[in-house]
């Protein structure tokens, strides 16, 4: 705290960890969450599912030193609306990091949408070992490419195998979008079935397989919620942007932009129709939405149009 208090003055600052009173450290919290404090310094206590929609910046020390499921739930303290938020994982300067805690940083870092911890969880797997997964000891092979890809491609193989057709490879995009994107837990309460909504839309590869999964989940659950809606126009997104070959959507100062976007003469003339601006140098494409309500949507609705 007194480092924090010299850094900057006038900062409101709380403390709370583990060994204080259940009065004082719900008083605490209380009045972080009403904004009476500007900065809460704590221990790794707040992991445990206190919720600040309002807060937009978490910075972590000593971040080699907590497990990978550690780091992704502390991460998941900010970015609880659809603010932009910002998290920070530091260590020592000059430390010399374990194969291990390099791994564990840069799983975080490449894992930031909403849905990623079937992910972590995997690439935890990965990190800390799978034992005898595959018999009474494993080829190499699954430590060679990570479980995931592992995985991926065994689906693959059994597709072909089962259908004569190899699926497209999923190509790695960033979508960056102001909106909630999430199954609620409200919407579907079992953890395990969340996780496999999150799972098949992962290894979804067709947009008719994205559109049966939503339509069961409608049969199963009745009219989604707009986190639900948001996370299935942003898998459809996904899948449009890997046939596109665009690699980045995002969203700053009011715009979309994305990019790369290689469009011939007719496409372009389609994305001045939808009042989107195109720069064939950069190979970029920006367009203001109506607001962020429903920019899943809108963003989808523009790609298709001007892709055709």
């Amino acid at each position: 705290m007194a480092r924090v208090g010299e850094a900057v003055p006038e900062a409101r600052v709380g403390f709370a960890h583990g060994r204080m009173g259940e009065s004082r450290l719900e008083d605490i919290m209380e009045r972080f969450s009403a904004g009476e404090l500007d900065v809460l310094v704590s221990t790794t206590i707040i992991e445990s599912g206190l919720d600040n929609p309002h807060t937009n910046t978490l910075i972590i020390e000593d971040s080699h030193m907590l497990g990978l499921s550690q780091l992704y739930q502390l991460k998941g303290r900010v970015g609880r609306s659809h603010v932009k938020a910002y998290a920070y994982f530091l260590f020592p300067s000059g430390m010399r990091l374990t194969d291990e805690a390099r791994d564990r940083l840069v799983a975080i870092k490449e894992n930031q949408d909403f849905g990623s911890g079937i992910k972590i969880a995997m690439r935890d797997l990965e990190i800390r070992g799978a034992g005898s997964l595959l018999g009474s000891e494993q080829s190499g092979n699954i430590s060679a490419i990570g479980f995931e890809a592992f995985t991926a491609m065994l689906s693959g193989y059994v597709e072909e195998a089962r259908t004569g057709r190899h699926p497209a490879a999923f190509e790695d995009v960033v979508v960056d979008l102001p909106a909630e994107v999430y199954v609620p837990e409200e919407y579907v309460p079992d953890p395990e079935e969340r996780v496999e909504v999150y799972r098949r839309l992962a290894f979804a590869r067709e947009p008719e397989e994205v559109d049966a999964i939503a339509e069961r989940i409608v049969l199963e659950r009745g009219e989604m919620p707009v986190q639900m809606l948001n996370l299935i126009s942003r898998s459809h997104l996904q899948l449009l942007m890997g046939r596109a070959g665009i690699k980045t959507i995002s969203y700053v100062g009011g715009k979309v932009t994305i990019e790369p976007l290689r469009l011939d003469a007719e496409a372009r003339q389609r994305a001045k129709d939808a009042d989107a601006l195109y720069f064939p140098k950069t190979a970029k494409l920006t367009y203001r939405p109506q607001g962020t309500d429903g920019i899943y949507q809108q963003v989808l609705g523009l790609l298709e149009e001007t892709l055709g």
